[in-house]
């Protein structure tokens, strides 16, 4: 398993939490963003620049991710890429998009894309919640165990 992360738009603090689980878990973690990031020196840490435009990020993970591997997005049609290939996809809520909810989630994305191209003001996303952070970090773990245990 390697952990990928969309990384322009992943808070601060899930960054920090993936950084110690990388560290604790030995596994490799890569961050990829159109631009410069800031990361740990470790052998398990690493950062992949990519070059700036609509969904370059997302696809250099798709091109690279094998089944099995975890990847970190609030990106709903990039997590339902990443199911289709086998991996996990997770929001920095906490959220494991699977084959049973990423459809919804899809749709439900289209229609507020929809209402905010005809005018309508949907807001934002709310900001993330300690209670958000404590779900991630619970979720990533589950999924550590899982796959530590597998191997």
């Amino acid at each position: 398993m390697n952990i990928w992360v969309d990384a322009d738009a992943c808070p601060v603090v899930i960054k920090e939490i993936l950084f110690r689980a990388a560290q604790r878990t030995e596994i490799q973690l890569t961050l990829v963003a159109n631009q410069t990031l800031r990361i740990p020196q470790s052998p398990f840490i690493k950062f992949l620049r990519v070059s700036s435009g609509f969904d370059v990020a997302d696809n250099e993970i798709v091109n690279r991710i094998d089944a099995g591997d975890l990847v970190v997005t609030a990106d709903i049609p990039l997590a339902a890429e990443v199911v289709e290939k086998g991996g996990y996809a997770l929001s920095p809520r906490g959220e494991l998009y699977t084959d049973d909810n990423i459809r919804d989630r899809l749709n439900m994305r289209d229609f507020m894309d929809t209402l905010r191209g005809s005018g309508i003001e949907t807001g934002g996303p709310a900001a993330l919640s300690k209670g958000d952070r404590n779900e991630f970090a619970n979720k990533l773990d589950q999924l550590l165990t899982k796959y530590s245990g597998a191997s």
